[in-house]
């Protein structure tokens, strides 16, 4: 039997590919970055080719480190970026225009504009989503309406739109398969979460042509075959979701009241809440937490756009810090931010505040702040904004957390879990592996071709490498947090829609 599963990992930087053995165990690794283009203040768009290239590159490197043939892999799992919007060709598979990328913000007036008219509790409703330009709808829409013929060429079936992990698997099958999964389709704006379906109303009000749409399959399950080309023989591609959804089942968090949150680009933190959607009263999503055949489970989320880009930032546009690592050791450097606090709404906010106009500030700038201070600052900053994010969720399950399992890049960051604890008053755990959006896809994948039997033999094998515990007084928190708060207030609504942020 086949023992090892290939993981696609599609992130917003760059693209990977692991190779898992069947104790969950990482045997190889490769990833290549790929170009970030802003044609205008607020758009960010990537080359669709760019995408693929990098794919196909990692994914024959890391087969190659791994020093296994194709026949050895039981099965392919996907994971990618969420919401980022592509449209292509149906016979050629060459794309009509970028990528647009989550993070852009130029349908922000149409989502207005869907506000104004009164749909936003319909959409609500109906998607678990708030009516923001983070989704992919209304990219869809604008891709359709800007881009010379393609509507016509969409009504007469020509076009295809898809996520990434549809542009992935169109690519993979040689074309032959269009396809997306709960996760994905549940964060586009166009799916119906409890009839699980795409929604005709919306489709009507977004003026989307039903033909464009991939076919909707659970997260577990195979959905066609690599071609043969790629690494000499078929393999079966039978994982796909979306990298949050993907991160919550790579932590085992299989019960109602598990939460986690990835820290990457920006930070994601979900709580399963099994069979029940859960509609939130304070400004978080419901979604698709994964189909496994007949049944899905639903989880809370909050999204925030940008944590890890801000420290990007300061390594490359403010050159304050030569690697991500280095930012630890400068934040342990100073004994606190010298009264700087760091709102990093580079692209807007997203939970709890849905503010598409605010902008990243940094406050309590002195003649003796140093780049230590900033960089500090920065940090902290991801763990408000958790702790932001926690606040509400809680308030929407009703349950009081006390942990908070981690993953992603910058979980690796020792200053900043301690900080996070510290802040949320409560345990923070991470794993011993923390690549677990990339592991939550091949557990997937694993699950439907018969690597692991079930979802408990999964679980035994998930161990815990650290735990941070809070070490500071609750009167510290609210310093902290009220600190916090003001310097947020200052950072919203300081762009006006006229501005150049449609």
């Amino acid at each position: 039997m086949a023992k090892y599963i290939l993981a696609l990992d599609q992130g917003t930087t760059s693209s990977r590919a692991i190779v898992f053995d069947a104790s969950g165990g990482m045997v190889s690794a490769a990833q290549h970055e790929f170009t970030q283009h802003y044609p205008r203040n607020g758009w960010v768009e990537h080359d669709p080719m760019d995408i693929w290239n990098t794919q196909l590159q990692a994914i024959r490197e890391a087969v190659a480190r791994a020093a296994i043939s194709a026949g050895e892999i039981a099965a392919v799992g996907i994971t990618n970026q969420r919401e980022t919007t592509l449209v292509w060709d149906r016979a050629s598979g060459a794309p009509i225009y970028n990528a647009i990328v989550w993070q852009c913000r130029r349908t922000a007036a149409q989502c207005d504009a869907l506000r104004a008219q009164g749909n936003a509790e319909m959409i609500r409703q109906k998607t678990g989503l708030v009516v923001d330009a983070y989704f992919s709808g209304t990219k869809l829409a604008w891709i359709l309406d800007h881009v010379p013929g393609a509507r016509a060429r969409a009504e007469a079936g020509e076009l295809c739109f898809g996520t990434v992990d549809s542009w992935l698997v169109y690519q993979l099958t040689n074309k032959r398969v269009h396809v997306t999964d709960v996760t994905n389709a549940s964060r586009t704006m166009l799916y119906n979460i409890h009839t699980r379906m795409w929604d005709e109303e919306l489709l009507r009000l977004l003026d989307i042509p039903r033909t464009v749409l991939p076919e909707v399959k659970p997260s577990v399950g195979v959905v066609g075959m690599m071609d043969a080309a790629i690494l000499g023989s078929e393999i079966p591609i039978a994982g796909i979701a979306g990298d949050q959804h993907a991160a919550l089942f790579g932590q085992t968090c299989f019960s109602p009241g598990d939460a986690k949150n990835t820290y990457g680009t920006g930070c994601f933190l979900l709580m399963n809440t099994g069979s029940e959607a859960v509609a939130s009263r304070h400004g978080l999503l419901t979604t698709i937490a994964w189909g496994i055949g007949d049944r899905v489970e639903y989880a809370l989320e909050g999204s925030i756009f940008v944590t890890g880009a801000a420290i990007q930032w300061l390594r490359d546009e403010m050159q304050l810090i030569e690697n991500a690592a280095q930012s630890e050791a400068l934040a342990w450097s100073v004994d606190d931010t010298g009264g700087v606090v760091f709102v990093p709404a580079f692209t807007g906010m997203g939970a709890p505040y849905w503010d598409a106009y605010s902008r990243g500030t940094i406050l309590g700038l002195t003649r003796g702040t140093t780049r230590a201070h900033i960089v500090r600052a920065a940090l902290e900053s991801i763990a408000l904004e958790t702790r932001d994010v926690l606040v509400a969720m809680q308030k929407d399950a009703g349950v009081s957390l006390s942990r908070l399992l981690v993953d992603g890049g910058a979980s690796a960051n020792n200053f900043l879990m301690q900080f996070q604890a510290d802040i949320l008053e409560a345990q923070v755990m991470r794993p011993q592996n923390i690549e677990t959006t990339a592991m939550g896809a091949a557990y997937m994948a694993g699950l439907a071709t018969g690597v692991w039997r079930d979802k408990a033999e999964i679980a035994r094998m998930h161990a815990i490498d650290g735990v941070f515990s809070a070490q500071r007084d609750a009167a510290w928190v609210r310093r902290k947090c009220a600190l916090w708060e003001r310097a947020v207030s200052r950072a919203r609504n300081w762009l006006q829609p006229d501005a150049g942020a449609e």
